[in-house]
């Protein structure tokens, strides 16, 4: 993969580029439209080929805000087109590195010395880069580590290019504001945690030491001493990321195996810590001799007593399958709101009933198997069906809370892992512990 010389960081310059890709979009659409005016062939899957491949290569040069919004629409498959989701998905683990000289620049920035200064070794191209930083191998002595390195200005523009990229991805999308400012505020609420390391060390290592009891499943060690502000210092970790591991020819036990780790790591920290790893994409975990190894604490979410308790009694049978006892409950967290008329109401019980009892779907299996594509299938046909229901397009007011928005992602996000491992998961156990929280 070519590598980045530099990244813009001017204000203008960055606008510049993203204003640009605008105009891609509105070219791509024009001739998209002409085609169809003078051969009458449809051709919207080229057109949105076209532009998810234009668009992404503005965002993956510009990294931080424009690429870490890539990473978040990737995962919602249900909000954009496919050639979105598979073109920006690159975002997650392996956009375009910089080249080694800007590396070098941040480690005397921060540290006052350079790569070599500080390890006996150091690799001048980077492992892997996502959107926030890239990650180098190095050494001292017989120990290997794995150091993260900061983009360049990426926390200075965050808020003006995010303030750019949305009214590109609403018409891009065809979003209205409502649909895509929940997106926008949890990337730059995220993104900002994101760009301090020094809170990204301390939240591995606590989380880290409270999840140290679950089995198989492992996190590597940090290291204070060779990190600062923009460098993160870890135990290099070598294996399988979870895709590479997904097509491996493991046999199913064993990958059932990996995905019930995962899938108790998540119970544990929602459930048990309320505090939780919100990015789960296959780039953050590594398999490696039959244990389930998590390496990224970048995006953490922690929720209070009160939401949890609103948010998953809408998850008890007896609360959403009953709409007169489901219909209090989302009042409660502000998915139906005192203003609804009752034509509103009625139409939002039901997708939230049907929403509900989606997402709860594999905890009431009590064993469920994730390589049943019937639920994806399913899963999809919600998304679409409710994305293009005018009727909830002319409800135009925010609902529910934020919280709900990294909890919902990360649940699907989940489901998304087992899917890939095509794995068979014990779920009972979450139920009986998330019963006994209430």
């Amino acid at each position: 993969m070519k590598e980045q010389t530099s990244i813009p960081k001017h204000k203008l310059g960055r606008a510049a580029s993203l204003a640009g890709a605008g105009m891609k979009v509105g070219v791509n659409y024009l001739r998209y439209k002409g085609t169809k005016a003078l051969t009458g062939r449809d051709e919207k899957d080229k057109f949105h080929e076209r532009t998810a491949a234009d668009t992404y290569k503005t965002f993956s040069k510009l990294k931080g805000g424009p690429l870490k919004l890539a990473q978040v629409l990737s995962m919602d498959k249900n909000l954009i087109p496919e050639q979105y989701s598979d073109e920006f998905s690159k975002a997650q683990y392996s956009a375009p590195p910089l080249s080694y000289p800007l590396v070098v620049r941040t480690f005397q920035r921060e540290v006052g010395k350079s790569p070599t200064e500080m390890f006996d070794t150091f690799t001048t191209k980077a492992s892997a880069g996502a959107s926030i930083g890239q990650v180098h191998k190095a050494t001292i002595g017989d120990d290997t580590y794995a150091v993260k390195v900061q983009y360049p200005g990426v926390a200075d523009s965050l808020h003006s290019d995010l303030a750019i990229v949305k009214p590109i991805a609403m018409k891009l999308f065809k979003l209205d504001a409502k649909s895509i400012d929940p997106y926008m505020q949890e990337v730059e609420t995220r993104l900002i945690e994101e760009t301090d390391y020094k809170l990204e060390l301390k939240r591995s290592v606590d989380l880290a030491e409270k999840s140290s009891d679950l089995n198989i499943t492992k996190f590597p060690k940090y290291y204070p001493e060779f990190s600062s502000q923009k460098i993160l210092t870890m135990e290099w970790i070598d294996g399988l990321q979870l895709d590479d591991y997904a097509a491996s020819d493991a046999s199913q036990a064993e990958k059932n195996k990996i995905a019930q780790a995962l899938w108790d790591f998540y119970a544990h920290q929602i459930h048990s810590l309320r505090v939780f790893h919100a990015d789960p994409h296959p780039g953050n975990f590594i398999v490696k001799d039959g244990e389930l190894w998590v390496l990224d604490f970048g995006c953490v979410k922690e929720v209070s007593d009160e939401f949890y308790e609103g948010y998953f009694r809408l998850m008890e049978p007896e609360v959403f399958q009953n709409k007169e006892k489901l219909k209090p409950a989302l009042y409660d967290v502000s998915l139906l709101l005192e203003e609804d008329d009752e034509a509103t109401v009625e139409k939002l019980l039901g997708i939230f009933q049907e929403s509900i009892s989606l997402l709860n779907k594999p905890y009431l299996a009590g064993i469920y198997d994730f390589g049943d594509n019937g639920f994806f299938e399913e899963l999809a046909a919600f998304g679409e069906r409710t994305r293009t229901d005018k009727e909830l397009q002319a409800i135009n007011s925010a609902r529910g809370k934020a919280d709900a928005l990294y909890l919902n992602r990360t649940f699907f996000g989940v489901y998304n892992l087992m899917g890939m491992l095509k794995a068979e998961v014990n779920t009972s156990k979450e139920v009986e512990h998330r019963m006994h929280k209430m």
